[in-house]
Order: structure tokens, then sequence, then C-alpha cells
């Protein structure tokens, strides 16, 4: 069975669902909904790979207080083994996250922890998972950077999703340019062509931008993809779609899969996200997956 090392954020959040995002002035609004419950990239992806059936370590940060709790049992399951960092003061990740009908969002930070110890060196169990793994995703973290050097000398493909990247902003660059398979979102791309191309050209394998409900567009060594949203029913909860988007991708090219059919994948993993609540997907099945992918007709450009 494949096994995956990802690294990065794993947080407690409280969700805030409203019609739509505030405006920039004094006001009183009323929530459709609110809850809290696991927040985090790293911990999206990590939940959802286990569930379509890999092993996956997830090294991450985590305070001694409750919500590390919470994190950890939501966490839970045989296929995902958690080493945590110690948080500095002790706090977990937390964030209040506003979320509009129309698919925007608004992330309130209200703790970001860092690990007691230098994230330099890499630890030693965190360096055994990595000798193991057959594929690193490297989330945006401080925590993160070593690892990137690190996956290199392993010869461990590197999956970095850099979000919403526009391209110029420092503190994405080292994840872009090391990655052998990139992906971004379109939110803050003017030319999401140019990005995939210069990423392609710098020696990624594979570079995918999202776009929500339009798709995504790819790049590789082969040409360029057109990859459609896979249909579903209704959306629940778009959060954490990237991340189910990703983890889709790399169970299928750990699968064997060419790129196209792997996208196909992607696209209906990250669907099947779309259709309960939480980030990721901790649903998922492989099967439900590659039902849904059948009806995805990636394109060649």
């Amino acid at each position: 069975m494949p096994h995956v090392l990802v690294n990065g954020p794993a947080s407690w959040n409280t969700v805030v669902r409203l019609p739509s995002l505030p405006e920039p002035r004094s006001a009183t609004l009323f929530a459709r909904e609110h809850h809290d419950g696991l927040g985090g990239t790293s911990a999206g992806k990590a939940r959802t790979l286990a569930a379509l059936g890999l092993d996956v370590t997830l090294r991450t940060v985590l305070g001694d207080d409750e919500q590390a709790a919470r994190v950890r049992a939501a966490l839970a399951h045989d296929r995902l083994t958690v080493l945590a960092e110690s948080a500095a003061a002790g706090r977990t990740e937390r964030h209040v996250n506003l979320l509009a009908d129309d698919g925007a969002r608004l992330s309130l930070y209200l703790t970001l922890p860092a690990p007691q110890r230098p994230a330099d060196p890499v630890p030693a169990d965190v360096l055994a998972a990595l000798a193991r793994a057959d594929a690193a995703v490297v989330d945006l973290a401080d925590h993160s950077r070593p690892l990137l050097a690190a996956a290199r000398a392993a010869g461990v493909p590197l999956w970095c999703d850099v979000h919403d990247d526009d391209g110029t902003a420092a503190y994405a660059r080292d994840f872009a340019g090391a990655a052998d398979v990139l992906l971004v979102s379109a939110d803050r791309l003017a030319d999401p062509a140019a990005y995939l191309d210069a990423a392609v050209r710098r020696g990624a394998r594979l570079a995918v931008c999202t776009s929500g409900a339009a798709g995504a567009l790819a790049r590789d060594a082969d040409g360029w993809w057109d990859v459609p949203a896979a249909p579903v029913d209704a959306v629940v909860d778009a959060d954490g779609a990237g991340d189910a988007f990703l983890a889709g991708l790399l169970h299928a090219v750990l699968d064997g899969l060419p790129h196209p059919q792997a996208l196909a994948r992607a696209s209906a993993a990250g669907a099947l996200a779309v259709t309960s609540p939480g980030v990721g997907a901790a649903h998922v099945t492989a099967a439900a997956v590659a039902s849904l992918a059948e009806r995805v007709a990636v394109r060649a450009r």
C-alpha cells in the first residue's frame, strides 16, 4: 500500500455561514448557520487520502489544549498517523471562517502556533516517514520549508498546493519552485496559463489551476488539459474541495493512471467533497470517485 507524508496545518475552526461576506462598514449580520470543526488544509488532505485507502502520516503542530484533543479525535482513522510538534504556547491553531453562499471566504486567524523547537533540522520521526513515502505533500507553513530540500534529497516526489498564490508573493515562491506537482487556485492569477506554463518549464511534471465550479486547467509535458467539474446534485459545503481534488489526483497517480484519467479522478473527489459538511472528504471511497470520474471528460487543448 502506498504511503504519503503530509506536512502542514491542522486546526480547530469556527465556521459561520452568511448569504454574503460583510461589507467594510459597521453592521449587524445574522448567520445562517455556524459550527465548530476540523480545519487546516493538511488535515483535509490527510483524511481524504486515508479515506481513499492510502497509508498517511500527517505531521503538524498542535497545542496541549482542548482543541488539540478535538483535532486528534476528528483525524482518527486506522490508516492515518499523526505526528504533532508541540506548539510553543501550548495553543492549537484556530480560525473563524466566514463562508458566503457564492463560495467567497474570509478567514480570521485567532491562533497561529509555532513549533517549540526550530523547524530545521527535520525531526527524526518525520525523516523516517519521509524515507518510506511514495509522495510528500508539503503545504504552506514555516515548519514545512525544511521538508522541501529533504524530499528532494530523498528522491520523494514533492506535491505542493499554493492555494491563491498570485505568482509574485514571497511566501509561496520556495514551494512553487520545488514542486514536482503543483496546484494553485485561479483566485488571484491574472494569467493562469502563463503560471502553469512557467511551472512546467521550471521542472514540474504537472501543474494544475483549479477554478471551483468552472473546473480546472492543467499543463504537463504533453500539453494542456481542460478538466470540467464533476456533476453533483447539490453543494452542501465547498470548504476543502481543493484539498480533496489534490488527494484524488495523488491517489490516481500512485495507482498508475495517466494524467487525463487522474485529473478526472481529482475532479470527482473534489465534487464529492462538496456534498457533505467538513473539510476534505472523510466520507469518500475510491470506488465512488472512480464511478463519478467516468462522467468527467478531460480534453486536450
